[in-house]
């Protein structure tokens, strides 16, 4: 059975300019389960960005509620929503978001400083994670000294290194070109799929909504439609043997025929 990790019900913010109330996110609700890969998919200005901040606790709302893991956001502290982000989410930005005065290795060993993982621990796991995306010959480069790719695989590496249950991909790929895209883009899919964690991506690019297993169309602050992407059954694999006994058998049944 499926299992929610993300409750979204009934959500608004509502911003006042003037006189004027902008509805960025107008009565939004719908479910993110467990290990599922969805996408905000939208125009620039349909509200796809404000609903992730808050989903991500990064903005207030103005009415509704938001779950995450069964816990009512809202509801929580300054204090208590600090420590829930760290212990639960991990967040990968366009920008990038690298403290430029800091290495790869220490960008990524940033989340597990806060969760006060222990130097030597902190340091093995940074190190790891940072093979695993490709950047082992780059721990020790600034993000000056790194190429856009480069820098969101630190990024990708940073928000995966503590096993979040959610990460938050905010335009992940924006600033980088095709082929890059489709490099980092495999690299989150496969790490969360890997770990059966829950990616919330938001997007502009139709292409790139491909890869969820589910696409929330966003249009002026509200869903216009929820489309669940059916996945292709994995073909059932035959053990050699019984595959060559098949190809055997098939020959026998075909002398046979012709006698």
């Amino acid at each position: 059975m499926s299992e929610p990790v993300i409750e979204v019900k009934n959500a608004k913010k509502i911003y006042k300019m003037g006189k004027e109330r902008i509805r960025a996110v107008d009565g939004v609700s719908f479910t993110v389960d467990k290990g599922e890969f969805c996408c905000l998919l939208g125009t620039s200005g349909s509200g796809k960005s404000t609903l992730l901040n808050l989903m991500a606790g990064i903005e207030k709302l103005s009415a509704g509620e938001i779950l995450i893991k069964g816990e009512s956001i809202g509801k929580m502290s300054e204090n208590k929503l600090s420590k829930f982000r760290q212990e639960n989410l991990g967040f990968v930005f366009q920008a990038y978001n690298l403290i430029g005065s800091m290495t790869a290795l220490e960008n990524v060993e940033l989340p597990l400083v806060f969760k006060r993982v222990r130097g030597g621990k902190r340091k093995r796991m940074a190190k790891k994670i940072l093979k695993q995306v490709g950047l082992g010959g780059r721990m020790k480069h600034k993000p000056k000294e790194m190429s856009g790719g480069q820098q969101q695989r630190v990024g990708i590496a940073r928000a995966f290194v503590s096993k979040p249950d959610i990460v938050f991909a905010d335009e992940p790929t924006g600033n980088l070109d095709s082929h890059t895209t489709i490099e980092v883009m495999d690299l989150i899919k496969e790490m969360a799929k890997k770990n059966n964690q829950t990616i919330v991506m938001v997007t502009h690019d139709r292409k790139l909504s491909e890869y969820a297993d589910k696409i929330i169309h966003i249009l002026d602050g509200k869903i216009e439609s929820v489309e669940v992407v059916e996945k292709p059954l994995e073909p059932e694999t035959v053990p050699p043997g019984e595959a060559a006994t098949t190809v055997q058998n098939a020959s026998g049944a075909a002398a046979n025929a012709q006698e």
